[in-house]
């Protein structure tokens, strides 16, 4: 019988660990136990980002005097947020809807307002280039938006 198997384990025979039903339950609760961690620190990493892209948004349009700033924590009202505050019309959030082409045109329009934002705020424009970057852009984009909204330039790094 199976039992038997665990009664050996327990005696510290460790080639019966495969034949004993608890072990084999104790090893897969442990291992959804890791993955459930997993996915509970990268929740809490995602929403981490998540707040301080937020916040960081939120101050830039304070800012700029945007009267809703509120919208950065909206993630469908923060694109429309950021599209007015670069110049552009609200209303081309609703690329969104569009598979493929309209998600492509969005993200070059988003890339160009943060442009005319950071030169707003005085910074250089091409610094919102930094979203196209494979990997390590993210991160440096995260960066930037931080010292355009918490950090005030007298005049503009480059022209």
């Amino acid at each position: 019988m199976s039992f038997e198997a665990c009664e050996q384990l327990f005696a510290g025979n460790a080639t019966a660990l495969m034949d004993c039903p608890f072990a084999q339950a104790f090893a897969g609760g442990a291992a959804a136990g890791l993955v459930a961690l997993g996915v509970a620190a990268i929740s809490l990493i995602i929403l981490a980002f998540y707040i301080y892209h937020a916040i960081a948004w939120m101050t830039i349009a304070r800012k700029l005097k945007y009267k809703n700033a509120w919208f950065a924590w909206i993630p469908f009202l923060a694109t429309a947020m950021r599209l007015q505050l670069g110049g552009f019309h609200w209303a081309w959030t609703f690329l969104w809807l569009i598979p493929i082409v309209g998600w492509i045109a969005l993200f070059i329009l988003m890339i160009i307002s943060t442009w005319k934002i950071f030169a707003k705020r005085k910074y250089p424009g091409w610094f919102s280039l930094s979203q196209i970057i494979p990997k390590l852009g993210g991160i440096l984009y995260l960066v930037i938006i931080g010292f355009v909204a918490w950090e005030d330039r007298k005049k503009m790094l480059f022209k």
